[in-house]
């Protein structure tokens, strides 16, 4: 009687041994399929015409840039135009690029801000296999992270180091790591670095005006407006 007890004690010590493991492992499992901040898949670097290494990451189906442009050369060599002073700016239908405050000390950080024709320059500003998003690319990605409401607190680079404070809702949990770079206004003035980012969308509204998407210091939304194609605005690429 007493081989029996003991034979069954070690059977239940076994048996519980056995169902913990399998706890643990379905665990582990569930932990690794769940996207966390600190394990969002930064996929590859990409490498533009001038030698810039941009991180990458995966959001979604989607894989984006995670740093803004800073490409001087169109994907065929020829030069863009870098244009510092206000008046030819303004008047260009062609494509240009600018450094905030024409300081190339911001280039490191926030990029550099280019206008609307380069973006859609045939030659392309973008390294290859590369593209500039459409209106329903942007949407694509602002969708899956939750809608309009509170996508741009996911793509904000978290703290204040950059951003104005409070930089409301900032969690950057999707690894777009969104820099407020600020822009260039059509009439040649710079404006709001620290406070805003626009990023440029591929597609036109009419004739003089495109499309661009804006977060804001303020709240954790993501904005959807339309501009002058002269205006300069920062660079994010998706890949093809």
């Amino acid at each position: 009687m007493k081989s029996l007890i003991k034979s069954a004690g070690s059977l239940t010590k076994w048996l519980a041994i056995g169902f913990l493991a399998v706890i643990i492992t379905i665990s582990l499992s569930c932990s690794k399929d769940k996207p966390t901040e600190s394990n969002y898949p930064i996929t590859e670097t990409i490498t533009d015409i001038d030698g810039n290494v941009y991180k990458t990451v995966k959001i979604g189906d989607q894989l984006w840039m995670a740093e803004n442009l800073k490409v001087t050369h169109y994907r065929n060599g020829d030069a863009i135009p870098n244009v510092t002073v206000n008046a030819p700016w303004q008047g260009l239908t062609t494509g240009a690029y600018c450094e905030y405050n024409n300081d190339g000390n911001n280039v490191a950080t926030y990029g550099r801000l280019y206008n609307w024709f380069a973006v859609t320059d045939i030659r392309k500003i973008v390294p290859a296999g590369w593209h500039a998003p459409t209106n329903a690319e942007w949407q694509t990605l602002i969708n899956y992270l939750g809608g309009d409401s509170i996508a741009g607190g996911k793509m904000k680079e978290v703290g204040t180091a950059y951003w104005q404070s409070p930089n409301t809702g900032a969690t950057d949990e999707s690894g777009f790591s969104g820099m407020p770079g600020g822009y260039r206004i059509y009439s040649g003035s710079y404006s709001s670095m620290g406070y805003n980012a626009h990023f440029w969308s591929s597609m036109e509204n009419y004739s003089g005006r495109a499309f661009y998407r804006i977060l804001y210091y303020s709240n954790s939304k993501v904005y959807h407006n339309y501009n002058y194609k002269q205006d300069g605005y920062s660079v994010r690429c998706v890949k093809d």
